[in-house]
């Protein structure tokens, strides 16, 4: 009986010190930008993608559109266009090649505000073919090695582009569905969180799939972004998520996001040959 009261005792106590609470949020800034823009080594248009970031996670993204971009170096200079007018994509010419050993100023020119950010490359290099296997329940095959997740002197973003619409079988299905885009990164360091990461789904695909496997390089900076990144999206929710941070950025004071210089360096293979 004395133990019983005892129990209620405590339960009174610990039901009593519950306070319903109103948390306000605090809410998105109109006035920030978010700049997605990586210049390449490969002579091309090449894109800045700017937009005002949204409240919620699905939410359509909000362009900024009307703006005047520039890209300068010490001896060139660029402006870009807008295409599609009022997307918030911002162009190249298509003949801009991104070089080594410059450093490159984007300048971000809306209303009257100024947003500014420098990057330069860092070179590229070789690389080693990745590794395919056949998935054990059917005749399919997957992406089983592309890097290695470790690496204290080459950060490096692996884009991985699988085409099987002109194997046979394929040739009159959907093409949307008969080719992917995957992601991969090679970071200076390896956290808890990557290791123990949630699972992903994986990407099967039929024998004679082309694939181009290209690999851009990360300046310090750079490599700490993505890092970051994925500490906040594709690492959370697994054994040791971490508390939720803002992502640093190499922007000016009123933009977050990145802007980056990668050299490219590009290899084609068939799977299952």
């Amino acid at each position: 009986m004395k133990r019983t009261l005892i129990i209620l005792v405590l339960f009174v106590l610990m039901a009593s010190c519950v306070k319903q609470t109103v948390w306000n949020m605090p809410g998105v800034d109109p006035n920030l930008i978010a700049v997605d823009g990586i210049l390449t080594s490969e002579r091309k248009a090449q894109t800045i993608v700017i937009n005002h970031p949204v409240n919620a996670l699905n939410d359509p993204a909000i362009p900024l559109s009307g703006a005047t971009v520039l890209i300068f170096t010490a001896d060139s200079n660029w402006t870009l266009t807008e295409d599609p007018s009022g997307s918030g994509r911002y162009k190249t010419p298509s003949s801009f090649m991104a070089l080594p050993n410059k450093t490159y100023t984007l300048n971000i020119y809306s209303g009257s505000s100024v947003y500014s950010a420098k990057a330069s490359m860092i070179p590229g290099t070789t690389f080693a073919q990745l590794m395919c296997t056949q998935n054990d329940k059917d005749t399919l095959y997957h992406i089983d090695y592309v890097a290695s997740a470790f690496s204290s002197t080459q950060p490096a973003m692996w884009e991985i582009l699988l085409d099987w619409t002109k194997v046979p079988g394929y040739e009159h299905a959907d093409t949307s569905k008969c080719k992917a885009r995957m992601l991969f990164y090679t970071l200076p360091t390896l956290d808890v969180s990557e290791v123990f990461a949630p699972v992903v789904e994986q990407v099967s695909f039929p024998r004679g799939t082309n694939i181009t496997q290209r690999r851009y390089s990360l300046a310090p900076a750079h490599a700490e972004f993505v890092r970051e990144m994925l500490l906040e999206t594709s690492w959370q929710g697994g054994l040791f998520p971490t508390a939720a941070a803002n992502v640093s950025t190499n922007l000016s004071s009123g933009a977050v996001g990145f802007f980056g210089v990668c050299s490219v360096n590009e290899l084609s293979v068939i799977a299952g040959k």
